[in-house]
Protein backbone atom coordinates (compact mmCIF):
# COMPACT_ATOMS: atom_id res chain seq x y z
CA UNK A 1 0.00 0.00 0.00
CA UNK A 2 1.29 3.46 -0.90
CA UNK A 3 0.61 4.95 2.55
CA UNK A 4 2.74 2.37 4.28
CA UNK A 5 5.60 2.79 1.78
CA UNK A 6 5.50 6.56 2.16
CA UNK A 7 5.50 6.27 5.95
CA UNK A 8 8.45 3.85 5.90
CA UNK A 9 10.40 6.08 3.54
CA UNK A 10 9.77 9.14 5.73
CA UNK A 11 10.79 7.24 8.86
CA UNK A 12 13.92 5.79 7.22
CA UNK A 13 15.03 9.33 6.36
CA UNK A 14 13.87 10.70 9.73
CA UNK A 15 11.39 13.11 8.17
CA UNK A 16 8.36 14.25 10.14
CA UNK A 17 5.79 13.71 7.39
CA UNK A 18 2.47 15.55 7.65
CA UNK A 19 -0.68 15.20 5.55
CA UNK A 20 -4.20 16.53 5.62
CA UNK A 21 -5.93 13.15 5.96
CA UNK A 22 -6.16 11.01 9.10
CA UNK A 23 -5.89 7.81 7.05
CA UNK A 24 -2.25 8.57 6.30
CA UNK A 25 -1.51 8.70 10.03
CA UNK A 26 -3.03 5.27 10.40
CA UNK A 27 -0.58 4.22 7.67
CA UNK A 28 2.36 5.49 9.72
CA UNK A 29 2.89 9.19 8.93
CA UNK A 30 3.59 11.38 11.94
CA UNK A 31 0.50 13.54 11.87
CA UNK A 32 -2.36 14.99 9.90
CA UNK A 33 -4.12 18.31 10.16
CA UNK A 34 -7.23 18.94 8.13
CA UNK A 35 -10.96 18.56 7.91
CA UNK A 36 -12.74 15.23 7.98
CA UNK A 37 -13.86 13.88 4.62
CA UNK A 38 -17.29 13.10 6.04
CA UNK A 39 -17.77 16.78 6.95
CA UNK A 40 -17.04 17.82 3.37
CA UNK A 41 -19.25 15.12 1.90
CA UNK A 42 -22.27 16.21 3.95
CA UNK A 43 -22.43 19.46 1.97
CA UNK A 44 -22.52 17.80 -1.47
CA UNK A 45 -26.31 17.28 -1.56
CA UNK A 46 -26.83 21.01 -0.98
CA UNK A 47 -24.74 21.89 -4.03
CA UNK A 48 -26.26 19.16 -6.21
CA UNK A 49 -29.76 20.33 -5.31
CA UNK A 50 -28.96 23.95 -6.11
CA UNK A 51 -27.44 23.03 -9.49
CA UNK A 52 -30.41 20.81 -10.40
CA UNK A 53 -32.72 23.73 -9.57
CA UNK A 54 -30.88 25.92 -12.06
CA UNK A 55 -28.23 27.77 -10.05
CA UNK A 56 -25.04 28.27 -12.01
CA UNK A 57 -22.07 26.61 -10.26
CA UNK A 58 -20.14 29.90 -10.47
CA UNK A 59 -22.89 31.56 -8.39
CA UNK A 60 -22.63 29.06 -5.53
CA UNK A 61 -20.70 30.14 -2.45
CA UNK A 62 -17.29 28.69 -1.65
CA UNK A 63 -17.24 27.30 1.86
CA UNK A 64 -14.30 27.00 4.18
CA UNK A 65 -14.14 24.41 6.89
CA UNK A 66 -14.48 25.79 10.38
CA UNK A 67 -13.11 22.78 12.26
CA UNK A 68 -9.81 21.07 11.62
CA UNK A 69 -8.62 17.90 13.30
CA UNK A 70 -5.14 16.96 14.46
CA UNK A 71 -4.23 13.27 14.52
CA UNK A 72 -0.83 12.04 15.73
CA UNK A 73 0.76 8.61 15.33
CA UNK A 74 2.34 7.89 18.71
CA UNK A 75 4.55 5.07 17.45
CA UNK A 76 6.03 7.27 14.71
CA UNK A 77 6.52 10.18 17.12
CA UNK A 78 8.48 7.93 19.47
CA UNK A 79 10.51 6.44 16.59
CA UNK A 80 11.46 9.94 15.44
CA UNK A 81 12.35 10.76 19.04
CA UNK A 82 10.42 13.98 18.67
CA UNK A 83 11.03 16.17 21.69
CA UNK A 84 7.84 18.09 21.11
CA UNK A 85 5.54 15.11 20.66
CA UNK A 86 4.18 15.51 24.20
CA UNK A 87 2.78 18.93 23.29
CA UNK A 88 1.34 17.54 20.08
CA UNK A 89 -0.37 14.76 21.97
CA UNK A 90 -2.02 17.25 24.30
CA UNK A 91 -3.48 19.16 21.36
CA UNK A 92 -4.40 16.14 19.26
CA UNK A 93 -8.03 15.28 18.58
CA UNK A 94 -6.95 11.68 18.02
CA UNK A 95 -3.84 9.72 19.00
CA UNK A 96 -3.20 6.60 16.95
CA UNK A 97 -1.03 3.95 18.57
Amino acid sequence: MARARLAKLALDHRVAAVNDRRETVQGGLLMSYGDRVVDSMQRIPYYVDRIFRGTKPADLPVERRQKFYLAVNLKTAKALDSRSHHRLLLRADQVIE
